[in-house]
C-alpha cells in the first residue's frame, strides 16, 4: 500500500498543481492505479485530482471524521489500488488545535505516510537549509522523506537550492519544477476553478503532468511511498459499499453550476436503495422523474443568467417543493431554490420556491468550520432529535446572505460555531425543504444519507409534473 502525502511549508504554494501533475505522470508513466486523497474540507481540489487520477478523490478530515474512520476510509479506497497521492491543506504544521492534532502532520502519522513537503523557492536561496532543518526538527514523529522546489527560477537559482540542502540538510531533493504560469490553475472567490469550467481541462492536466514527469523524479517518489508501513489490517467492505436493490430515485444537479459532492458520501446512497439521476439546472427542460431533489453546492452566481434564463427547470423544480417533494439543498442548491439572485448590481430570478432572497457580498459572510444542534425543527429528525443530541460537525464557505425571511421561518439547526443562515440558525425549513449554508458530510457524527433517503421515502410524491 505505496502512500505519499505532499504538504507545503504554507498555503498557496502550488502543490495542488504538483499534486494534480504527479497523480496524472504516475499513471501514464506506470500504469498504476491512483487513489487521490485531499486533506480537509474541499470540494474543488478533489475534482482536479479525480480527473489526472482517473479515479474518485476521497477527502480525509478530523472535523467530521474521526481517527479510525479516516484509517478506514484510507484502508477500504487502496484495496484495489497502488499508490495513494495524499494531497495536504496549507502547512505541514498549520490547523486549528494549538498541539497539532488536525494538522497535515496528524495526518501523516495517522496513516504513517511518508511526507513529501513542497517550497515555493521564490527569492529564496541558501535560506531553504534553515527551513527544512526546522520542519524536520519540529516533529520527529512523521518522515519528511524529500523536498520538492517549486516555481523556481531557473537552472542557476535550482543549482544554488540544491547546493545549499546538499551541504546543510539529509533532505533528498525530488524535484525542482520551475516558474511557468502556463502550469497555474486559475483562482478566485471560492478558490480554484473547477475542471469543468476550465477550457480543455483535459490538455492542461497533460501539461502538468508533462513538467512534472520532466522535473521531478517519479522513480524517486515511488521509491520513497513505497516505504510506507503497512497498515496492521485490511478493511472490510463498508455498508457504504454494499449496494441494495434500489426502491426510489433521487434526481441530482450535476453541471457546471452544481458540483460540490463528497464521492463517497453519492456512493452512500446505493448502500441505502437511492439511485441517484443527474440533470443539468441551466440545459434540461424538465427534472427526471424522481422521488427526492438533491440540489448540492457550487457556482449558481457565476452561471445566473443561465440558470434564471431556463424558466423551464425553475419551474419544475418550484412546483417539486410545492407538491410536497422532499428536497435537501447546500448553499449553491439553497442559492437555486431562493426567488432571485442579486449579484455586482444585476438581479436574476431563481427558483423561487422558499420564500428568500440572495445576495452576493464582496467578503465571505461565512467561512470554515460550523458546529450544529439541532433545534427539534429538522425534517429528518424522529421525534425532531434523530442525532440524539450529539453536535454535528459541518463546514460552511458562502459570500451570500438570505434576505427577505418571515419572522417565523422555521430552523432545524442552532449555529453553536460558525455562521450558517444568519448567525444564529442554519437549516431553513420550508414544506419539505431542508436547505442548509452548511456541507454536510456524512460520516458516524453525522449519517445524513441515511436520514435522507428514509426522509424522501416516507414523503414522496411521484413523478414531477
Amino acid at each position: 500500500m505505496s502512500r505519499l502525502l505532499l504538504s507545503a511549508t504554507r498555503k498557496s504554494s502550488g502543490k495542488t498543481t504538483l499534486a494534480v501533475g504527479l497523480c496524472a505522470a504516475l499513471r501514464r508513466r506506470h500504469g498504476l492505479t491512483i487513489r487521490p486523497f485531499k486533506k480537509g474540507p474541499d470540494y474543488i481540489d478533489p475534482m482536479w485530482l479525480s480527473r489526472a487520477a482517473g479515479n474518485a478523490c476521497i477527502n480525509l478530515d478530523f472535523h467530521t471524521m474521526r481517527k479510525t474512520e479516516i484509517r478506514e476510509a484510507f484502508c477500504r479506497r487502496m484495496r484495489a489500488g497502488d499508490c495513494a497521492i495524499i494531497e495536504g491543506n496549507k502547512g505541514l504544521f498549520d490547523g486549528i488545535d494549538l498541539t497539532g492534532g488536525d494538522s497535515n502532520a496528524a495526518l501523516a502519522k495517522t496513516l504513517d505516510a511518508p511526507v513529501a513537503l513542497v517550497v515555493d523557492a521564490r527569492g529564496m536561496t541558501r535560506g531553504v537549509a534553515p527551513l527544512l532543518l526546522g520542519y524536520q526538527s519540529f516533529d520527529p514523529g512523521i518522515t519528511l522523506a524529500g523536498v520538492i522546489l517549486n516555481r523556481v527560477g531557473g537552472a542557476r537559482h535550482e543549482a544554488k537550492l540544491r547546493a545549499a540542502i546538499s551541504h546543510y540538510t539529509d533532505v533528498e531533493v525530488l524535484g525542482a519544477v520551475h516558474d511557468d504560469r502556463d502550469l497555474n490553475i486559475a483562482e478566485r472567490h471560492l478558490g480554484l476553478t473547477t475542471d469543468s469550467e476550465v477550457a480543455a481541462a483535459d490538455r492542461r492536466i497533460e501539461r502538468i503532468a508533462d513538467a512534472v514527469a520532466e522535473q521531478v523524479d517519479l522513480d524517486a517518489v515511488m521509491a520513497i511511498a513505497a516505504t510506507a508501513t503497512p497498515p496492521a489490517r485490511a478493511a472490510s467492505p463498508s455498508a457504504a459499499e454494499t449496494a441494495t436493490t434500489a426502491d426510489l430515485t433521487i434526481a441530482i444537479a450535476r453541471d457546471a453550476a452544481f458540483g460540490f459532492y463528497y464521492a463517497d458520501d453519492l456512493t452512500s446512497f446505493a448502500a441505502h436503495g437511492a439511485r441517484l439521476v443527474p440533470f443539468d439546472a441551466m440545459n434540461d427542460a424538465a427534472l427526471p422523474e424522481a422521488d427526492g431533489l438533491y440540489i448540492g453546492g457550487g457556482f449558481p452566481e457565476t452561471h445566473a443568467a443561465r440558470l434564471s434564463g431556463n424558466r423551464a427547470m425553475r419551474a419544475a423544480v418550484k412546483r417539486f417543493v410545492e407538491r410536497g417533494g422532499p428536497v435537501y439543498a447546500e448553499c449553491g442548491g439553497l442559492m437555486y431554490l431562493a426567488r432571485s439572485l442579486t449579484w455586482a448590481d444585476k438581479t436574476y430570478d431563481m427558483a423561487g420556491a422558499i420564500p428568500a432572497r440572495i445576495e452576493m457580498s464582496e467578503r465571505p459572510v461565512g467561512r470554515g468550520y460550523v458546529v450544529l444542534s439541532e433545534t427539534g425543527q429538522s425534517p429528518w429528525s424522529a421525534n425532531g432529535n434523530a442525532n440524539g443530541g450529539a453536535d454535528i460537525p459541518a463546514h460552511e464557505f458562502h459570500y451570500s446572505r438570505l434576505t427577505g425571511l418571515a419572522d417565523d421561518a422555521r430552523f432545524a439547526y442552532r449555529v453553536k460555531r460558525g455562521h450558517g443562515i444568519n448567525g444564529r440558525f442554519d437549516g431553513l425549513v420550508h414544506r419539505n425543504v431542508l436547505a442548509n449554508y452548511s456541507h454536510f458530510r456524512n460520516t458516524a457524527a453525522n449519517p445524513w444519507v441515511a436520514r435522507f433517503v428514509d426522509f424522501v421515502r416516507a414523503h414522496k410524491v411521484g413523478a414531477p409534473a
